[in-house]
């Protein structure tokens, strides 16, 4: 390190990804600073997976135990109490939080403030100035606004915030049909609430294969009296003296409705907002630009987790933190594989896939067989009284899985072994050949293995 350096190493973004990094460097013996500008732990920790657990989990319970008659449950006078509820997501997320005083005693500088690059070198925090040899950059993703009018005047909800009000709404709108839009409007409508899902594209979770959309459409109406409109665009948010109005484009004609509560799940955007151009990183609206050792267009930064764009999940932030450091620590360089990260929609059933989509398999080669197995097809289902979703495994013609979706309970379970078979690119055979214990959810993906090899 050169005598000018105040660090060896600094990491802009106290997220789990960075947390991730500097604790790795740190344990190395490096000289790393850590900076976040909000809270330690980020947004997986403060306002995403901790809290999305807690509360999904008990809206999944209070929903089941509500049609549990068929179990000789009574729910006629079942009810929740709310600030016991919100108590529960907080002690979740002082438990998981991790602590500053943890962090420095890891032997890691912890800096608050927004970081912002005035040279390769140079960061400002602050009213003050620190350099160092080299560079982390990881923090994460903002709320994309897609171009609607009055965001600054109209309160409005994102994913991160419909989880923290003292109380759940008795009717929302909720503008954004993806994974965080749909789960948030899952957990309200558990709860009672009257809710619609507003998605500018033609169908719900726009990432998934066809069924899956198809499923969860149905279910959300059917089962939770979800409404859904696909084919809207929300043009502005508007407020007078009484309500909120919502302004929105369909069919080619604008409307616009009055609602109580508003949420906007309208997707994220890599947070590049920290003076790129200042230290020669090159980047744009899909994130900061990597190779496949996460080092940037500057030799001295590299780049992790959401702000290189990308499926989001806690668990592929770590796994670049660990590629990163191991790649700046080390002569031997590691190259990034997301094969076998799983995309996770925590809706119940809960929506996982694994590998391409059907969508994207096509555009590649036509040789491909598939098979979809409904929940029937194993005990689970009819000791539980659960017979939404399905299984969808597709193989190449030599046997080998490339991609898998499960729509059940314990859908994550379920995939663990396509996870790992995708990953190292195992055969199928390695999963029909295996026990998997009878009147579990796991029997499906034995079942689908087995007639996906007899194609």
């Amino acid at each position: 390190m050169g005598k000018r350096f105040d660090f060896e190493y600094i990491v802009i973004g106290g997220g789990v990804a960075g947390i991730a990094a500097a604790m790795k460097l740190a344990k190395a013996k490096r000289k790393v600073a850590l900076i976040e500008q909000n809270k330690w732990g980020g947004t997986s920790i403060n306002s995403r997976d901790v809290p999305q657990k807690a509360l999904f989990n008990f809206s999944h319970l209070y929903a089941s135990a509500i049609s549990g008659s068929k179990f000789g449950i009574s729910s006629t006078n079942l009810r929740y109490n709310y600030p016991s509820v919100t108590h529960w997501r907080d002690s979740a997320i002082a438990k998981s939080t991790p602590k500053k005083k943890d962090l420095e005693e890891a032997g890691i500088v912890c800096l608050k403030g927004k970081a912002h690059f005035v040279g390769p070198n140079d960061v400002a925090v602050g009213d003050g100035q620190i350099s160092a040899n080299k560079f982390i950059i990881a923090t994460g993703a903002e709320m994309a606004e897609n171009g609607i009018s009055g965001l600054d005047s109209v309160p409005h909800l994102t994913p991160e915030t419909a989880l923290t009000i003292e109380r759940p709404p008795k009717a929302v709108l909720i503008v954004g049909g993806g994974a965080s839009g749909c789960e948030i409007a899952e957990y309200y409508a558990e709860l009672g609430a009257k809710v619609v899902i507003v998605e500018m594209r033609s169908k719900l979770l726009p990432r998934e294969d066809a069924e899956v959309s198809e499923l969860i459409e149905q279910y959300f109406d059917k089962k939770l009296g979800i409404k859904v409109f696909t084919k809207t665009k929300v043009l502005a948010l508007e407020k007078d003296k009484h309500s909120s109005k919502v302004v929105f484009s369909r069919n080619g004609s604008e409307r616009a409705v009055r609602v109580e509560t508003i949420v906007l799940a309208t997707g994220s955007k890599p947070a590049t907002d920290l003076g790129l151009p200042n230290a020669k990183v090159s980047f744009d609206k899909t994130g900061v630009a990597v190779d496949r050792t996460l080092q940037t267009s500057a030799r001295n930064i590299f780049a992790i987790g959401d702000v290189i764009g990308g499926n989001s999940s806690t668990e592929r932030a770590i796994y670049t933190a660990e590629i990163a450091t191991m790649n700046m620590l080390e002569r031997n360089k590691t190259y990034i594989n997301f094969d076998g990260f799983m995309r996770v929609t925590d809706t119940n059933p809960q929506i996982v896939s694994v590998g391409m989509t059907e969508k994207e398999i096509a555009k590649k080669t036509k040789k491909y067989k598939k098979v979809l197995v409904p929940l029937s097809a194993v005990q689970a289902s009819i000791t539980s009284n659960f017979r939404i979703g399905f299984l969808k495994l597709i193989a190449d013609n030599q046997g080998k899985l490339i991609s898998a979706t499960a729509v059940c309970p314990n859908a994550e379970e379920v995939l663990q072994e396509a996870a790992l078979l995708i990953r190292h690119k195992l055969p199928l055979t390695q999963i029909a050949s295996t026990p998997h214990p009878t009147g579990s959810w796991t029997e499906l993906l034995k079942i689908g293995a087995k007639q996906l090899l007899s194609k």
